[in-house]
């Protein structure tokens, strides 16, 4: 069928997480309190990295562009669903239906891309670490964080243009707390399983190209590691170690969502959950509690806090 001037509907309506009122109430309070946590935590890193001198180095530059996409990947979906605990009706309008679409596949494949960028720093330090401060230059370093952001937007957009020509004309109904581009392909008017696989396998390049190129730079860590000293191998191994928590917890649920589909409902909305409000939440956790020059930064900054409020 042809797409575009098609479609007749003008919104989608999101099933949501639970039916009871009891239910979702208990879930309103609790992802409330997850996502202020969320935001203030992420906020938090970004400030210290950005106003403490000590923590002006590549990897804490990283570290805060990590902090600020894991902010704006929660905010994608979490305030509507939050929102639609205490309502009845959980309809969505069809143009924020794709900007959710948009913006959840743009902020993602900008955090993977992000993620590499990560590990190519760890890499050239622990590697390379005589040439580390020419090679990962300011003007390098913000060069790979605008191409995570570049390479974000065009899969992103790639998607979009695709998606919001199709014909929609019924059913209406989505079976998730926000619009997951799998299950709004299905409501088209149309056979949409090749486009659905042609979607999931551009995804599934995305997460796996990245994935692999994370494996590469840790593989070449590990082994670089192994060959030093037993005080650095240390430190390099708990710097890592917490780089590839925050890998697995992000592409785990990406590659069962969009790589290898298990096409159940309830395990789709868990791994959708993890995705959109755990991962953002276990990363600044996962970061402040191993990081000990955060963890100074922290204490700096409350020292330089409570010392100003005694002043005033």
């Amino acid at each position: 069928m042809d797409g575009g001037n098609q479609s007749t509907v003008s919104e989608f309506v999101l099933l949501g997480l639970g039916h009871s009122w009891s239910i979702q109430f208990l879930l309103f309070v609790i992802f409330l309190l997850l996502y202020l946590i969320i935001v203030s935590g992420n906020i938090v890193i970004v400030t210290l990295i950005i106003t403490d001198p000590h923590l002006h180095s590549p990897m804490y530059f990283f570290l805060a562009n990590l902090s600020f996409v894991d902010m704006w990947l929660s905010s994608v979906t979490t305030p509507k669903m939050i929102s639609d605990f205490l309502r009845e009706n959980k309809t969505i309008s069809f143009a924020g239906c794709m900007c959710q679409i948009f913006f959840a596949h743009f902020i993602a494949a900008s955090e993977m891309v992000l993620l590499v960028s990560m590990a190519y720093d760890r890499y050239v330090a622990i590697c390379k670490p005589l040439h580390y401060s020419s090679i990962m230059s300011l003007q390098r370093c913000t060069g790979l964080v605008v191409s995570s952001w570049t390479a974000g937007f065009v899969h992103a957009m790639s998607h979009l243009a695709v998606i919001v020509q199709l014909p929609f004309c019924g059913p209406r109904d989505i079976d998730s707390f926000f619009c997951d581009m799998p299950l709004v392909i299905k409501l088209t008017c149309m056979d949409s399983y090749n486009l659905d696989m042609l979607m999931n396998v551009d995804c599934g390049f995305v997460a796996v190209t990245c994935f692999i190129l994370l494996l590469i730079s840790y593989t070449y860590i590990l082994l670089s590691v192994l060959q030093s000293s037993r005080t650095g191998a240390s430190k390099a191994l708990s710097t890592c170690s917490a780089h590839v928590t925050v890998v697995v917890i992000f592409f785990v649920p990406c590659i069962f969502i969009y790589v290898w589909p298990l096409n159940i409902t309830s395990l789709d909305k868990f791994l959708a959950v993890f995705y959109s409000v755990f991962t953002p939440l276990l990363n600044p956790a996962i970061y402040t509690l191993r990081n000990k020059e955060i963890k100074k930064a922290l204490k700096r900054f409350r020292s330089y806090y409570v010392g100003s409020q005694e002043k005033v």
